[in-house]
């Protein structure tokens, strides 16, 4: 029989791990927004940057469906890299339907030269935990992610 960790009756949206995740987020995404401002970056753009550069993604398919992020926005992302010179695309040599997408020398400076940033935010945020506290919260954090990707899709919502 599988854990019950919660209860109907004891419920409570405040300490739901959905809110907190999602209440978590919407104070992170504007922090991070001023954070690149003044390197000329949106937080998706860094994003799609970090992606490529981690090797997470290889195609705009990939990071949309990672972030569920409309495609038709994210090309205009990955026009605006593109035109700026810090990634570029190419036809797949294994599938020539798929484009590629990858830093040019140029893109993988400026990701390089955002990270100490996010270093510097996330080492405010977590000043008052303990070295193993932040690693527990990561090693959760993974776990609930790999647990959720065990987990049935839900079907499309009808548009």
């Amino acid at each position: 029989m599988p854990r019950r960790h919660f209860t109907a009756e004891s419920y409570s949206a405040r300490n739901s791990v959905g809110y907190l995740l999602r209440r978590s987020l919407n104070l992170i995404l504007p922090r991070y927004e001023a954070l690149f401002a003044d390197h000329g970056f949106t937080f998706v753009q860094w994003a799609v940057l970090m992606y490529l550069r981690e090797g997470l993604a290889q195609t705009a398919s990939d990071i949309c469906r990672d972030f569920n992020y409309d495609s038709g926005a994210l090309t205009r992302v990955v026009d605006q890299l593109e035109q700026r010179g810090l990634i570029e695309r190419s036809r797949s040599t294994s599938d020539r339907r798929l484009v590629e997408l990858a830093l040019t020398d140029e893109g993988r400076a400026a990701t390089e030269a955002t990270i100490p940033l996010v270093v510097d935010f996330f080492n405010l945020v977590f000043e008052d935990f303990s070295e193993a506290e932040v690693a527990t919260l990561i090693e959760l954090l993974h776990r609930t992610i790999e647990r959720l990707q065990q987990l049935p899709s839900p079907p499309e919502a009808d548009r």
